[in-house]
This record gives structure tokens, sequence and C-alpha cells, in this order.
């Protein structure tokens, strides 16, 4: 799998890369965490976020498909104790409904062959009033970052979609979600974070 063949060094590319936005990203996601908070994770990656989100809540369970990426989420997280480190498909989570206050999902979206089916999952275990949080980068319409991501997808990334800003709200809008809020972490590569709140 070619992230856990990246999971070594992915921090230090995206650092170098872009260490601005990777490192503001974590500290906006935590903004939206309280401290009573019970926090799901997908796709957490190298735990890039994780280790932000974990001071900020009561229980943390980070999820990703990767191994590899998940041996790096427990290296950034052995501080906290609150968390919970799993291998987990976001399409498919084995939990019940409405079981999560935040539901996290960072810089997946344009990877999933079915991502409005992900959506929903991610949906069905929030609880009412929670929210889904999903920042994705957005890079379509700068030719430098399409560079970089043409460089990933020879090294094996498989990237389904690309968004700007506009594309990305439009991406929600077509799914129907309307209590939606977004915020920009600007940087080298920008990212665009969705806020919903489940009703």
């Amino acid at each position: 799998m070619f992230w856990d063949r990246v999971s070594s060094f992915y921090d230090f590319f995206e650092t170098v890369y872009n260490g601005k936005v990777y490192r503001g990203l974590g500290k906006r996601v935590a903004e939206e965490i309280e401290q009573e908070d019970i926090v799901l994770e997908c796709a957490c990656g190298t735990g890039a976020i994780s280790k932000f989100i974990a001071p900020k809540c009561k229980q943390l369970i980070t999820t990703d498909l990767s191994t590899g990426m998940l041996k790096q989420t427990e290296k950034n997280c052995k501080n906290y104790r609150n968390v919970i480190i799993k291998r987990a498909d976001m399409t498919q989570l084995k939990c019940r409904s409405d079981r999560f206050d935040k539901v996290v999902a960072g810089n997946v979206i344009h990877l999933l062959s079915e991502p409005y089916a992900a959506l929903k999952e991610l949906e069905r275990v929030c609880k009412p009033g929670g929210k889904i949080i999903i920042p994705t980068y957005i890079n379509a319409s700068e030719g430098v970052n399409r560079k970089a991501v043409r460089l990933l997808e020879i090294a094996g990334a498989n990237f389904k979609q690309q968004f700007d800003i506009f594309s990305y709200k439009n991406f929600f809008e077509k799914a129907g979600y309307e209590n939606v809020s977004f915020y920009i972490i600007d940087g080298r590569m920008p990212c665009a974070v969705a806020v919903i709140t489940k009703k």
C-alpha cells in the first residue's frame, strides 16, 4: 500500500512542502473540540491532527487503513492516555449510530471512490447536534501544486478528484448538506475545513 510505504517520511515531506498549513490545520480542527467530547478521527494518517485533538477531548479514537500510518500515530500520540488507535475502514465503521460528539476525516475525501457514501457513514456515527469536520487540500487551481500532486500520483497515490474552494463547497451542496461552515488554512497548498453540524 502506498500509504504504508510513505508513512515514515510523510510528516517530513508535509512539513518541508507545506509546513504552515500542516501545523495550522491541527490547531484549527482542535478549536472545534470540547473537553467532554468523545471524538472519532478517520484516516488519521500519521496523527498530525490527532496530537492537537487529544489534549482537548475526553477520548479520541483514531483510525486508518494503513498500518504504517497508525504506527506513526502511535508515536505522535504516545503521551496521551485518552487515545485509542485502531485499523478501520471509514466507509464501514463497526460502531453504533449517534456515538461520537465530533467526527474528523482529514485530507481523505479526494482519495475515495464513493465519497458521498463515506460522508453518510461519518454522519451516521455522529450524535445529533455534533459536528463532522472534513479538512481537504484545495489545490486544483494552483500550477505548482498540480506538479506536486502529479509526483505523488507517479509514486503511487490515487487521487480520485481535486478541489478548489468553489468545487469543494459544491461537493457538499450536491450531497444536500445545508448547515456547513468553511474555514481556509492559507499557505502554499491551502486547506479548506468543512464543518457540518448534524441535525
